[in-house]
């Protein structure tokens, strides 16, 4: 018998599950939400439910004084919604929290990602591969340019440069929550044990990491320190204040900035950087093809991103697959 999906409809605003009345990542208020992960162009406040895993409504309350109507639910935990509809929290290996929505609904299966990669990242629980008939997948890097190198080379550039000029800092700019949590904790896997100076801005997100247990080592904020504390050290910052006055106070810094972008180069001069490091926290070309073969769906569902070049692989490899349009999703500062 076909298979038409009529209880999952793409919209404008997010991702409608009909007969459980409630919305996948809405880009407005809504009575019932689930929620994959807590960056601004997924979550939002004022749902008057918000189902989300602890750590994403965690940081939602700190992002967004979201406590009231959230409901918690672990990873590999199910729940049941209103109309016949099971949903399950899978983790998405994106930042802390991040999981994908499996939708279960009259003997049919989607998957809703989110943002997602195939990585290894000591800050969260990494992609599991979830058999379903429809996956909806981001695109963010949906073109064969975009292949990360591994990380550990892109640790080495950082601390190799630092190295060599113990008498400056390497200033990195990194989105605030999981790309500055994920850079530290890499390079305390590559053995950096110096105490990290952090922008004010990055505090509380790094606290918050470290209280569901992630280890960042010592971290110290820059407002208490003196230039010559921070020569030969590591500080980190938010993209925007990379050349910020904020920056003066810090000795001749060498300005490095951690995104999957900064294979552009353009983007790289646009931004002042003198030392681009390709760090992304989401899939790559490769991985998101990869990831397609594996989950092998009946049809995929393309949307925040770079649609046109998935779609054509798709159609290159005679699966079924659509782009959705949906409003608010952004870059980020991947």
């Amino acid at each position: 018998m076909a298979r038409d999906f009529a209880w999952i409809r793409p919209e404008p605003w997010g991702i409608h599950v009909v007969p459980a009345d409630t919305w996948i990542d809405p880009a407005r208020p809504v009575p019932h939400a689930l929620v994959t992960h807590g960056h601004a162009d997924h979550a939002r406040g004022g749902h008057g439910v918000t189902v989300a895993t602890p750590e994403t409504l965690a940081i939602m309350d700190l992002r967004y004084n979201t406590r009231e109507g959230a409901t918690p639910v672990a990873y590999g935990e199910s729940i049941d919604l209103k109309g016949g509809v099971r949903a399950t929290y899978v983790p998405a290996g994106h930042v802390l929290g991040s999981a994908q929505i499996l939708l279960e609904h009259a003997g049919e299966r989607v998957v809703v990602t989110g943002d997602y990669k195939r990585r290894p990242d000591p800050t969260c629980p990494p992609f599991e591969v979830t058999p379903c008939d429809i996956f909806v997948t981001e695109a963010t890097f949906g073109l064969p340019l975009f292949t990360h190198p591994p990380i550990a080379d892109e640790m080495a550039k950082l601390l190799g440069r630092l190295a060599a000029h113990p008498d400056r800092c390497v200033l990195v700019g990194a989105y605030a929550l999981g790309k500055a949590q994920r850079v530290i904790a890499e390079l305390r896997a590559a053995g950096h044990r110096e105490p990290i100076y952090l922008h004010g801005a990055l505090e509380r997100m790094c606290r918050l990491y470290e209280e569901f247990g992630v280890d960042l080592g010592e971290l110290r904020l820059v407002s208490g320190a003196t230039k010559d504390d921070m020569r030969g050290r590591v500080v980190m910052c938010p993209p925007s204040a990379l050349n910020d006055r904020w920056s003066r106070r810090l000795p001749e810094p060498i300005t490095a900035m951690a995104s999957g972008w900064m294979r552009v180069r353009q983007r790289a001069r646009q931004r002042n950087v003198e030392l681009p490091l390709v760090i992304s926290d989401h899939a790559d070309w490769g991985e998101l093809t990869r990831t397609v073969e594996e989950v092998d769906p009946r049809e995929t569902w393309i949307t925040h991103g770079r649609e046109e070049a998935l779609l054509r692989w798709h159609q290159l490899h005679q699966r079924k697959a659509r782009a959705l349009a949906l409003v608010g999703y952004e870059d980020e500062d991947d």
